[in-house]
């Protein structure tokens, strides 16, 4: 909850603000996520690092360089960096909270059957045709049906699927029609951007264990054996 709330905080009041504002907005994220991250274990800590290095490199890339999405400012809000960490922590916290584990498959099956819903309105319920929500829908399925953890990906498609509707309605972000090659319709936001996002996590989960490995044997070099 406490993500959702400061997450809806600094949408609502970025419309309004300036860059000297939004460097105040990415200093208290910061803050909030050094925060939330005290009560977490080193696995988890990495996790989120490589889910704020790796979405970072993404923004920068596909908002800043190719113009997939641009910001209001035309900039990458100081705030969003940390926000990645976030989200990472919120979806990974709503996966983990026992009431998701006893409704896990039911929930599951409602994120696959709300997104599927929405991926089929964003291919034909509205004249912004969304192709690449619909193929984003379809790494969220691959991540649903066979992850490793699953109700993670429960937790992201609500999350990201809230700050996504929220944002680009508040005008923070604005997605553009097509993709650089003029050939792939973008919806406002793609409907299955949880699917998109899914891959930050896939690389946390992937990346953050060999990290951690490397660091313990890096820190190992050089003490006298006992």
């Amino acid at each position: 909850m406490v993500v959702f709330g400061w997450i809806t905080i600094m949408l609502v009041t970025d419309p309004s603000s300036g860059l000297g504002e939004q460097w105040t907005y990415g200093a208290a994220t910061w803050f909030v996520l050094l925060w939330l991250l005290f009560a977490e274990t080193p696995l988890v800590r990495t996790q989120v690092a490589v889910v704020v290095a790796f979405a970072t490199a993404v923004e920068y890339t596909f908002s800043l360089g190719l113009k997939v999405y641009v910001y209001r400012l035309d900039n990458i809000p100081a705030f969003v960096p940390p926000a990645h960490g976030l989200v990472y922590l919120c979806a990974l916290a709503l996966g983990r909270s026992p009431v998701v584990h006893r409704w896990r498959v039911p929930l599951v099956a409602v994120a696959l059957s709300a997104g599927a819903a929405y991926a089929l309105w964003g291919l034909l319920g509205t004249d912004r045709v969304d192709v690449l929500g619909a193929f984003w829908f379809g790494c969220l399925v691959a991540f649903l049906t066979r992850g490793r953890s699953r109700l993670l990906y429960v937790g992201l498609f609500a999350i990201v699927t809230y700050l996504e509707l929220l944002g680009t309605w508040l005008g923070v972000w604005e997605w553009q029609r097509f993709d650089p090659t003029g050939l792939i319709e973008i919806g406002n936001p793609p409907s299955g951007v949880a699917g998109g996002y899914g891959w930050f996590d896939l690389a946390a989960l992937t990346v953050a264990p060999v990290l951690l490995r490397a660091w313990e044997r890096l820190t190992q070099i050089g003490r006298p054996e006992r």
